[in-house]
């Protein structure tokens, strides 16, 4: 069965910056929700958040990845450092690309998702990491709120987001 990708909204920051990208009023009229972003901050923090319906609350994740050197592990209990962005000390002009993909998001049971994400560091070094996320909470997804710097740095200017609604065909 193929997969229809529709474009639902799309958000480029402006030159003011922003501290959070914001998808509402999300429509239950998809089988899953995929969110694209091209992430940049203005301070030197990387790791953002993630929050549904407004809520920071009942999160929990598994995470593999590599800085360029070392592989490693790690679980949270929190919705913090959910996707990556470039900060000040990476590549000039360049953003951290991540995708979070969050089937049955109308659904009446709990909410794992997953996220992707890949930063580039002056050549020197790169992160990529996978994310494995539950957010226990039954209620059907209306709003997506990704939050620069865990919630204390700004997103620069033209970091994207681009939210995609998904169903089978």
């Amino acid at each position: 069965m193929a997969n229809t990708y529709t474009a639902i909204a799309t958000t480029t920051v402006g030159s003011g910056g922003a501290s959070s990208v914001d998808f509402t009023s999300i429509p239950a009229t998809y089988t899953d929700l995929a969110v694209q972003l091209s992430l940049r901050t203005t301070g030197s923090t990387q790791n953002c958040s993630v929050a549904f319906n407004g809520s920071t609350a009942n999160f929990s994740q598994r995470q593999i990845g590599s800085d360029g050197s070392s592989a490693y592990t790690a679980d949270r209990t929190d919705n913090l450092n959910a996707v990556l962005a470039n900060g000040t000390g990476y590549t000039a002009t360049t953003w951290a690309s991540n995708e979070i993909y969050i089937p049955n998001y109308a659904g009446s049971t709990n909410k794992s998702f997953s996220t992707e994400s890949v930063a580039e560091n002056n050549g020197a070094a790169g992160d990529t990491v996978m994310r494995a996320h539950l957010w226990s909470n039954t209620a059907a997804i209306t709003s997506i709120t990704v939050s620069a710097g865990n919630g204390s740095g700004t997103f620069a200017q033209y970091s994207t987001a681009t939210l995609y609604g998904i169903k089978n065909s």
